[in-house]
């Protein structure tokens, strides 16, 4: 469907504040390769045919998917794992799979499942996603079952050899065997011993098994997920890291040579109660880059092996624990948004946000949901609807751009509260992203600007298109538009008249509290 083009002339707002920046012309050296895919997803295992749909395709979740795809040309890369991955077991006699759920609680009114048991068909739904997605998916490890770990990875590589699956070009890219194996000790997994000493052996004796079942090799096109750790080095005390493994010598193993890509895992921490001081703190800038710099050593001795290094399974603050009034906030839009950006600058190569069938930090709700994701009450049936969160998805993905040449590089900026990135295609400056971290909130009074005198480091160019994430406030769950559209429609697809402005460069812009800007330079 075609959208008309609106060309709004500069609106000036009050600015309580200038910043002066500089953005370099060309690609500075060093400046990182952004994938497409930066902005992925990890979805639980527990109710993956509810996402992926079994005689059918999930359209909903289809539909939010493509948006992504026909932006850059390339679908989010798809996990499917985490904590229930570890308590999933295959039958033959089970078409699709079948659950043990807890109650619904006020503090989690969608449970994880206790016990997850699958048949063939479990696999085989992977079919319906977009064409072209890469697939990371997990085996269990905690329950230490050769057999399980067999039976499990014979039915995901017969879904990825069948022709429905090679027909879309959907591709098995990683296996990951145990999800956050560092917890085991405190989850019931093992017992209070355990240690990356006993880990190292365990998890090669079973990615053994999963190798040789799925045809790995050194030239095999799927390969192995490393680590898969719940926190990085700085702050996990139980002495599992990335640093760890490779001292224990599992990159010297059969299986660990097959290990291409080290994962760890991040939550911007819990709260028991949401408030507008916490969903400032999640936005807040510093408080941004410390939840990523702490990675910084771990992805420093990956490098040194040669390996890549994503976040496999990240997100705001943890589902366990009812922070709705944080987590599905427009707030956490920016945050998302910010946190994936800057994630590129210290070596990060994708980030999987996670996803469950009523968490209350989803960018998807993808089926009718009947309990509040607040509280647990029941309520009327609530349709498959997108968070604010996947704005960020969305912006990411326009920054990015379709060419798979995109590299990026902050801008440095001399101001607490904004950031900005400045976005590369075949060297060239293209575009350019920035965000107000203020969390504006009911009763804070006039709504604040910063203004931005944008200069280049040589004659450059003279105007640009700019698009606006338009928010009330930032504790907002709903009504935000991305350049006057919006994706709350009950098929995912965007619908209204797209809006953009067309300014002077040497004019600067103004940039509201809790808003992003996308350039475009002409």
């Amino acid at each position: 469907m075609l959208y008309q083009v609106v060309l709004l002339a500069s609106i000036i707002p009050f600015a309580a504040s200038a910043v002066d920046i500089t953005i370099p012309l060309s690609a500075p050296s060093g400046a990182p390769l952004v994938a497409p895919d930066l902005v992925s997803l990890s979805i639980e295992q527990d109710r993956w045919v509810d996402w992926a749909g079994t005689t059918e395709q999930n359209q909903f979740f289809y539909n939010a998917l493509n948006n992504l795809a026909q932006i850059t040309n390339s679908p989010p890369f798809i996990r499917i794992g985490a904590d229930s991955e570890d308590h999933t077991d295959f039958s033959y006699d089970v078409e699709y799979e079948e659950d043990i759920f807890p109650a619904s609680s006020s503090v989690s009114p969608y449970p994880e499942a206790s016990n997850i048991t699958v048949g063939q068909g479990f696999y085989d739904v992977i079919s319906h996603l977009p064409f072209g997605t890469r697939v990371h998916w997990g085996v269990n490890l905690r329950q230490y079952n050769l057999t399980a770990a067999y039976l499990e990875t014979k039915a995901l590589i017969q879904a990825f050899e069948s022709q429905a699956v090679k027909t879309k070009g959907i591709t098995l890219n990683f296996i990951e065997i145990g999800n956050e194996a560092d917890l085991y000790y405190n989850n019931g997994g093992r017992d209070s011993s355990w240690s990356v000493f006993e880990y190292v052996p365990q998890w090669v004796q079973i990615a053994t098994n999963v190798s040789e079942t799925a045809g790995l090799s050194k030239t095999s096109f799927t390969k192995l997920i490393g680590a898969a750790f719940a926190g990085s080095s700085n702050n996990n005390i139980s002495g599992f890291s990335p640093q760890a493994i490779f001292a224990e010598g599992i990159l010297g193993t059969m299986p660990g040579a097959l290990i291409t890509t080290i994962s760890q895992h991040r939550y911007s921490g819990s709260f028991c109660a949401g408030s507008g001081a916490i969903l400032q703190d999640l936005m807040t800038k510093s408080y941004i880059r410390g939840n990523i710099s702490v990675f910084e050593p771990d992805i420093k001795a990956t490098f040194a092996h040669g390996l890549k290094y994503i976040l496999g399974e990240t997100n705001s603050k943890s589902t366990i624990m009812p922070s709705f009034r944080v987590s599905n906030t427009a707030g956490a839009a920016l945050w998302a948004l910010d946190y994936s950006l800057f994630a590129t600058q210290v070596g990060i190569s994708r980030l999987h946000f996670h996803e469950g069938v009523g968490y209350k930090y989803n960018f998807i709700q993808p089926v009718t949901l009947n309990y509040s994701i607040v509280d647990g009450s029941p309520i009327t049936p609530l349709p498959p609807h997108i968070q604010p969160p996947y704005y960020a998805a969305i912006i990411s993905a326009e920054a990015i751009g379709s060419t798979g040449h995109a590299r990026m590089v902050e801008i440095p900026i001399d101001a607490t509260d904004v950031s900005g990135y400045a976005i590369f295609e075949h060297g060239h400056l293209v575009r350019a992203v920035f965000i107000n971290h203020v969390a504006y909130l009911p009763g804070a009074g006039v709504r604040s600007s910063t203004h931005i005198n944008i200069n280049f480091d040589g004659f450059g160019p003279q105007q640009m298109e700019v698009r606006r994430l338009d928010i009330t406030y930032a504790n907002a769950t709903s009504g935000v538009t991305w350049a006057g559209q919006t994706y709350e429609t009950t098929d995912a697809r965007v619908s209204g008249t797209l809006q953009i402005q067309t300014l002077n460069v040497c004019d600067g812009l103004d940039i509201q509290e809790t808003e992003v800007v996308l350039l475009s330079f002409l």
